[in-house]
């Protein structure tokens, strides 16, 4: 990529983020973003179509960044413990992002978009388990329900809160030998 285009990107982005901070998604305009990314609006529409494909672009990043942390996705077939640890790692060095992208009405679209990832991630290397209800279950509650908990429990530290939640996985896989 052009030197020159990296950087315009990296700008919008950093505006975008800066403004997303302080403001809900519907109440960022195109005007302010480009003052102050200092650019033009035809700069910013050679980028993206609206403010909502630049927030979609930006949640798609760090969706696969999250996703891409999760080097064991093999885990979830025989170690949830294991799988929810990576994913709740994985949660935590983004947290400041999502946060930001994520905040409001937007929080619980991206744990469907994690799921949507994961499922995807893993029924790509698995696809004997993709018509497997159980499995299907079984995914949606360890990343949702993980997911929630860290949201909901953020004032608890870090370690407690993934051996907590890898504790609770681990009955997963123990109910599902029985």
């Amino acid at each position: 990529m052009d030197l020159r285009v990296e950087k315009t990107e990296k700008g919008i982005k950093n505006a975008f983020i800066e403004l997303r901070s302080r403001k809900p998604l519907e109440k960022i305009t195109i005007k302010e973003l480009c003052e102050s990314a200092q650019i033009n609006k035809s700069t910013f529409y050679s980028h993206y179509k609206d403010i909502y494909d630049l927030s979609d672009h930006l949640e798609e990043e760090v969706v696969a960044s999250i996703t891409n942390s999760v080097s064991h996705p093999e885990y979830i077939v025989g170690n949830l413990e294991e799988f929810s640890r990576e994913l709740l790692m994985a949660y935590t060095s983004q947290t400041s992002l999502t946060n930001i992208l994520f905040s409001g009405n937007q929080r619980n679209h991206f744990a469907d978009r994690i799921e949507e990832s994961i499922k995807k991630m893993f029924y790509e290397k698995y696809p004997e388990y993709e018509k497997d209800d159980i499995m299907n279950i079984t995914l949606s509650f360890c990343i949702q329900g993980g997911y929630h908990a860290f949201q909901r429990n953020r004032n608890v530290d870090n370690e407690t809160l993934v051996t907590a939640i890898g504790k609770m996985t681990a009955l997963l896989n123990q109910s599902e030998g029985d």
